[in-house]
C-alpha cells in the first residue's frame, strides 16, 4: 500500500475527521460567547460609542504602563541601585583599606561631600532583626540583590514606609556601617509623574470624546424623536432641523421631504374626496326637488330610499377622508366621553358598563380618537344588547377594550371586515344603515396615533375590540 511520511491512505481521512472534530465546536463557542456579551453590552447608540472610544484607549494606557513598569522603571531602579551598591562597596574598601581614624575620616568625608551618602560607623552591635517586607517593592528586591552581589556581607535594608532616605547597615569584621542614601539615589522616584500624565491626558481625552460624541449622536436622538412623533400622528417638534454628520443631515432631510409628501398625498386625497362629495351632494340636493314635485308616489318612495342609501355613503366617505386628515394633538377627558356614550346607550335602549383606571386626561387627536371610540362602541350598539368598556391608561400606553354579547365575527374574517366598505352581513344582522367604513375609519385612526386595533372572543359571548395606542 503506497503511504505518504509514513502515514497511510487509509489514515488520513480517520486524521481528518478527528481534527474536524476538534475545530468544529470553535465556532460555535465563540458565537455562544458573542451573544452573552452582546446581551450585557449597553444598547444605546451613545453607550456603545463611548465605549468603542475608551476601549482602546484604556487598553493602549495599561500596555504603555506594563511595558514602562517592566522595562524603564525597572531598568532604572536597577542602575541606580547599582551605582549606589558600588559606592557603598568603594567606601568600604577605603575603611579596610585605612582602618586608623585618619583613614576612618576621610572615608566619611569623601562619601559626604563626593557620593551624597551619610555614612556613620558604629560599634559591633548585632544588626537588627530583619522587618517585613513590603507587598510590593522593586527597591527592596533589587538593592538587596545588589548588595549581595557586590559587597557579599551580612546586611540589614530598611526601604519601607514613604521616607526620601533608605537606611542600610552592613556587618564588617570589627564594625557596622551604616549609610543613609536618598531614595533617589537608588530609586526611579519620578514614576508617579509620569502616571499622572498618562491618568491626566487620558482623562482630558475622554472628556472631550463625550462632549463630542454628545454632539454628535444629539442630531440622531431628535431625529428618532420626530420620526416617532410623526408615526403617532403628533406634530414634529419646531426645533427640529437636519444637523450633525452629513450622513445624519442627509437622513433628516430624507424625512422631511418624506413627511411633506405624506402630508401632500393626505391633503391632496381630502380635498378630492371633499369635493366629490360636494359635486355628489349638488345632484342628490336637485334629486329631492324634483321628486318633491312628481306626483307617483310609489316610485318616489323608492328613489327616496336610494337616495338615502348615497347620502349615507356619502358620509361614510367624509368620515373616512377626515379619519386620514391631519388633527393637532390634544388632551381629552375619558369620563367626559364615556359619559356620553353612556347617553347614548340609554337612548338606544342598550346596556353599558365603564372600567377606567389610570389618569382620565389622555393626549391624543381629540376628535379623531372620539371618532374611533365613537365607531367602535356603535357597532357594538347595533349588534349587541349588553357593551362594556374597560380603558387602562399606563405610563405611556392607552388600552381600551370593548366587549359586547352580539353574534361576534368569525376568526377567519377579522382581518377581513377592516377593508374599506365590507360588510359581514352573514356574521351580523342585516343593517341598511352602514356603509362598512366603520371599522377601517377606527384602525386607520389608530394606526395614525401609532397603534392598531384586534379583533378576538368577547367573555360576554360577542365581539372583542383591543386599541392599543401610545398616549
Amino acid at each position: 500500500m503506497a503511504t505518504t511520511n509514513g502515514t497511510s491512505a487509509t489514515e488520513r481521512p480517520g486524521l481528518g475527521r478527528r481534527l474536524a472534530r476538534v475545530v468544529s465546536p470553535v465556532p460555535n463557542i465563540w458565537r455562544r460567547f458573542w451573544r452573552k456579551v452582546s446581551r450585557r453590552m449597553p444598547k444605546r447608540l451613545y453607550a456603545r460609542s463611548l465605549i468603542i472610544v475608551i476601549a482602546p484607549m484604556i487598553l493602549l494606557q495599561s500596555v504603555v504602563a506594563f511595558v514602562f513598569m517592566e522595562r524603564h522603571w525597572q531598568t532604572v531602579t536597577q542602575r541606580l541601585s547599582t551605582a549606589v551598591t558600588r559606592d557603598i562597596a568603594a567606601i568600604i574598601d577605603l575603611i579596610e583599606t585605612y582602618p586608623d581614624e585618619r583613614g576612618k575620616q576621610n572615608a566619611v568625608r569623601i562619601a559626604q561631600e563626593r557620593l551624597s551618602l551619610r555614612v556613620d560607623i558604629m560599634p559591633p552591635d548585632p544588626l537588627p532583626a530583619p522587618g517585613p517586607k513590603p507587598f510590593f517593592s522593586i527597591l527592596d528586591q533589587i538593592l538587596s540583590a545588589e548588595i549581595t552581589s557586590q559587597i557579599n556581607r551580612p546586611f540589614w535594608i530598611d526601604t519601607v514606609g514613604n521616607s526620601n532616605v533608605v537606611e542600610i547597615r552592613i556587618q564588617l569584621d570589627e564594625q557596622v556601617l551604616r549609610v543613609f542614601a536618598r531614595r533617589s539615589q537608588a530609586y526611579a522616584s519620578n514614576t508617579h509623574i509620569f502616571l499622572l500624565w498618562m491618568g491626566g491626558t487620558s482623562l482630558v481625552l475622554i472628556i472631550i470624546a463625550v462632549l463630542f460624541l454628545r454632539n454628535q449622536i444629539r442630531p440622531i436622538q431628535q431625529l428618532a424623536e420626530a420620526a416617532e412623533s410623526f408615526g403617532k400622528g403628533r406634530p414634529t417638534p419646531e426645533d427640529f432641523r437636519p444637523r450633525g454628520a452629513e450622513e445624519v443631515r442627509r437622513a433628516g432631510l430624507a424625512f422631511l421631504q418624506m413627511r411633506e409628501r405624506i402630508e401632500r398625498q393626505i391633503e391632496q386625497r381630502t380635498a378630492m374626496l371633499t369635493g366629490v362629495s360636494h359635486d355628489l351632494r349638488t345632484i342628490l340636493t336637485r334629486f329631492r326637488l324634483q321628486l318633491a314635485v312628481s306626483g307617483g308616489k310609489t316610485d318616489v318612495a323608492a328613489l327616496d330610499n336610494d337616495i338615502e342609501d348615497m347620502q349615507s355613503m356619502l358620509e361614510g366617505y367624509l368620515s373616512f377622508a377626515r379619519g386620514e386628515a391631519l388633527e393637532d394633538t390634544g388632551r381629552i377627558n375619558l369620563e367626559t366621553l364615556f359619559a356620553k356614550l353612556t347617553e347614548e346607550a340609554k337612548l338606544r335602549g342598550r346596556t353599558l358598563t365603564v372600567q377606567l383606571s389610570g389618569d382620565p386626561e389622555v393626549h391624543v387627536r381629540p376628535t379623531a380618537f372620539s371618532r374611533l371610540v365613537t365607531n367602535l362602541v356603535g357597532n357594538s350598539f347595533r349588534y349587541a344588547k349588553s357593551v362594556h368598556i374597560t380603558a387602562i391608561h399606563g405610563p405611556g400606553s392607552l388600552i381600551v377594550t370593548v366587549d359586547d354579547d352580539g353574534p361576534g365575527i368569525p376568526a377567519q374574517e377579522r382581518e377581513h371586515v377592516f377593508r374599506p366598505f365590507v360588510r359581514l352581513d352573514e356574521a351580523r344582522n342585516q343593517d341598511s344603515g352602514g356603509t362598512g367604513l366603520g371599522l377601517s375609519i377606527a384602525r386607520d385612526i389608530a394606526r395614525s396615533h401609532g397603534g392598531d386595533i384586534t379583533l378576538d372572543d368577547s367573555p360576554l359571548g360577542g365581539l372583542r375590540c383591543v386599541v392599543r395606542v401610545p398616549a
